[in-house]
């Protein structure tokens, strides 16, 4: 490095650099900006102080005006207005229906306190707080106490009536034709938002207000049940599935499968599948040549005593093996629509074993009503007895007349009789049949079987036991009664049938092990009612006398080796029967 000379021959020292004296007006506008900052905090810390004091400029609380008042004041004044209607129902509307939810019912509680503290009557260091408290509109809520368990069980209330739920697309088989179930779309409660509307509504809303709901698709779409159709359904039914056995062989037609099979969504996708228990009556009826029906044990009356008839077992084909295998052969056509099939050992569904465990043994009951010569009473008695005779009532079970007999029709060998219907005869099908009903009602009192239901006749007919008689009618009136014993009840029914001159006889006994000795009673007849007089010109009248309408108590006993065990007391009513003539009303 070259130094440089000055004119005196010695360097020159460096300058030192000068130092910048401080400006009077920096230091005055820090001084400013310190005292804003300070001035500003003191209002904050002062607007703190101040949201605690007072309520908002221009504020309502669930339409109530609380501007400007202090926050005692307000909470005064919200309650006077909200509490006369704490207990007004949120009223909800979804389409064209409407509902109402109870507040208790919902776990809605007001909480006045919570409420005036949340509109701003409580201390905020939130400035948003502050600046309310002088400048805009504040609308506020209630605020609750919501127990939310009893929240969902109402929602849940209210979804199990408006849900509609998403069809998935499904493939019945009638009459051997495949019928599809397009699928649709579904709309639901949404819960939650539900949840949200309530809260909200309680005490606030003047309208009832909407349901939330929500939008649910199937699972399966229209071109998938198209596709199944094409692929599955209409090849299935196409023609009859060969099945051989043993050599032999036997057509299955589509008839005998159809009920059982169904093409429905599973897992995502809409799959083929065979319902073993609907197959196997089919299945037994369409290939009997392929093996031998079981026989169940039975259980016959001969010389006065119960004689058990031996089960034997049969050989046939297994439904829930031939659901398996005949699914994948019903897409297929001509030769290929073929299934190798076991015949195996097949257990009769009551066995001998089983009717020993009954110790059905001698007759324990027998009771016989008789009638007037009639035939559709022969027709419609005889019917019934065939029905109901070698029924068999196990342990612990209870007896039913109308499921035990069916529907009384033509088609189930009934025709048409007199019956009691609205307090006045009838022609209808199945008349008679209240004479078994009564005499099936008087062997099951003196077997001890426990009465369940009965209904005696509107009024009383003198061919019955006062008091202890009964009848049916379907769909609405039933005989039932249980067996409360250890032992197995077999009902046997007869008629002998009536002839000109010759009165019908109804009978029905009842076998098992004795348990009890029967005694019955009945009290003296009391509340007596007088029957009036009716006209009828229609062609279903059917003439009758005036029948005095009473009250009457029948009594049962039970015995056990000769000691009285208990009682028992039941009470028939009997209106009285008008008069009935099959002509127009005279003019007074």
């Amino acid at each position: 490095m070259t130094l440089v000379s000055t004119s005196s021959g010695k360097p020159k020292k460096p300058k030192k650099p000068k130092t910048q004296k401080k400006s009077h007006g920096s230091s005055r506008k820090q001084k400013i900006v310190l005292g804003a900052g300070l001035v500003l905090a003191g209002l904050y810390v002062a607007g703190y102080f101040l949201t605690g004091s007072r309520m908002p400029a221009n504020a309502t609380v669930a339409g109530v005006n609380v501007s400007g008042m202090p926050p005692a004041a307000a909470q005064q004044k919200i309650d006077r207005a909200l509490t006369p209607h704490l207990d007004d129902p949120v009223r909800l509307s979804q389409g064209e229906q409407e509902f109402q939810v109870k507040p208790d019912e919902a776990g809605l509680t007001f909480n006045v306190d919570k409420t005036v503290d949340e509109a701003g009557g409580a201390r905020s260091w939130k400035p948003a707080k502050m600046w309310g408290l002088f400048f805009g509109d504040h609308e506020f809520g209630t605020e609750l106490d919501v127990d939310d368990s009893k929240l969902r069980t109402i929602i849940s209330t209210l979804a199990d009536t408006i849900d509609q739920p998403e069809v998935e697309p499904q493939i019945t088989f009638e009459k051997a034709k495949p019928v599809a179930r397009k699928p649709a779309n579904g709309r639901i409660v949404s819960r939650e938002d539900t949840a949200d509307v309530i809260r909200d509504a309680y005490l606030v809303a003047k309208e009832p207000a909407a349901i939330p709901m929500v939008v649910v698709e199937p699972t399966v779409d229209q071109f998938a049940l198209d596709e199944a159709m094409e692929t599955f359904a209409k090849p299935a039914m196409s023609g009859p599935v060969m099945l051989e056995s043993g050599g032999k062989k036997a057509e299955l037609p589509t008839t005998a499968f159809a009920p059982a099979l169904i093409v429905q969504v599973q897992g995502g996708a809409l799959k083929p599948s065979i319902d073993p228990k609907e197959l196997a009556k089919p299945l037994q009826d369409s290939t009997t040549g392929l093996g031998k029906e079981a026989q169940d044990a039975s259980i016959n009356i001969e010389g006065g005593k119960p004689v058990i008839v031996s089960s034997k077992p049969g050989l046939g084909l297994q439904p829930e093996e031939l659901a398996k295998t005949l699914l994948p052969v019903l897409p297929k056509s001509g030769a290929e629509r073929s299934l190798q099939i076991e015949a195996k050992i097949v257990e009769p569904e009551f066995t001998t074993k089983d009717a020993k465990a009954l110790k059905i043994t001698e007759k324990v009951s027998e009771f016989s009503t008789t009638y007037d010569p009639a035939a559709y009473r022969d027709i419609n008695q005889g019917r019934a007895a065939a029905l109901l005779d070698g029924t068999i009532v196990k342990p612990g079970e209870t007896f039913s007349f109308n499921d035990t007999l069916g529907e009384r029709t033509a088609a189930n060998g009934f025709t048409q009789g007199t019956v009691i219907n609205g307090g006045v005869f009838r022609e209808e099908l199945g008349g008679g049949v209240s004479q078994v009903v009564t005499t099936t009602y008087n062997a099951a009192f003196f077997a001890g079987m426990t009465d369940i239901e009965h209904h005696p006749h509107d009024f009383y007919i003198s061919r019955y036991p006062v008091g202890r008689e009964a009848t049916v009618y379907w769909g609405s009136l039933d005989l039932k009664f249980r067996n409360d014993t250890k032992y197995g009840v077999l009902v046997r029914a007869y008629i002998q049938k009536s002839a000109p001159g010759r009165q019908g006889v109804m009978t029905v006994q009842m076998y098992s092990t004795k348990v009890w000795d029967i005694k019955a009673g009945v009290s003296s007849r009391r509340n007596f009612r007088k029957p009036g007089l009716q006209y009828d010109p229609t062609d279903r009248c059917v003439a009758q006398s005036p029948v005095q309408g009473f009250d009457i108590d029948v009594y049962r006993t039970f015995y056990r080796g000769g000691k009285h065990v208990k009682s028992e007391t039941d009470t028939a009513n009997y209106k009285a029967a008008d008069e009935v003539r099959c002509e127009e009303k005279p003019d007074d």
